[in-house]
């Protein structure tokens, strides 16, 4: 196994292989590699937040997914996108009011990384998007929904029920998918032919 030292310099190299491999790598250092991609992930060059936000993924520790929730305010996209795919991967709850929050991005990929990542948390996720719903702007109320129909959880019903006769057609197709996930959809439509 290589020391930190090595595996933070491989890390930073500008080299993808000898990245990805330091990234895969760097949690079995456990604190001492959190402590220093801690400072990483606040690098004034993109490429080393990037990669310190890639390595976080991979860690077990609640500081990680506290890291990785500042990541979703970057400057740069990409570090965003990396963070909400990261963030997804680790499936904690603390995280899951920052992509909720994270849907109302202008930056539409942005969001639907957000939104999987909350489909990624799947019941845990159900309950504070239930909360937020009817709050969140347009685009976001979209992307929740869509959330909400890929967990196909039963506790949402209701709330796409009262989204049915939206002015969307893309809110509309998400309440749809997630009625007939959930079993309800053809019954909810033959009740009203």
């Amino acid at each position: 196994m290589n020391d930190l030292g090595t595996l933070l310099s491989d890390l930073t190299s500008g080299d993808t292989e000898r990245a990805e491999a330091a990234a895969i790598a760097l949690p079995q250092q456990e604190e001492a590699a959190l402590f220093e991609l801690g400072k990483l992930s606040k690098n004034s060059h993109v490429e080393t937040r990037w990669w310190a936000t890639r390595a976080l993924a991979g860690f077990p520790q609640a500081e990680a997914g506290n890291l990785l929730m500042a990541r979703l305010q970057d400057d740069e996209s990409s570090v965003r996108y990396c963070a909400a795919l990261a963030l997804g991967q680790q499936k904690r709850e603390p995280v899951i009011p920052a992509l909720i929050e994270a849907l109302a991005s202008k930056d539409p990929l942005f969001a639907r990384l957000a939104g999987d990542a909350l489909v990624a948390h799947g019941a845990a996720a159900v309950e504070p998007l239930l909360a937020s719903l009817e709050s969140l702007p347009i685009a976001a109320k979209i992307e929740a929904t869509r959330s909400l129909a890929l967990i196909g959880d039963t506790r949402a019903i209701s709330a796409l029920f009262k989204l049915a006769d939206s002015d969307s057609p893309t809110l509309e197709h998400w309440v749809s998918e997630g009625l007939e996930k959930m079993g309800v959809g053809m019954r909810f439509f033959q009740a009203n032919e």
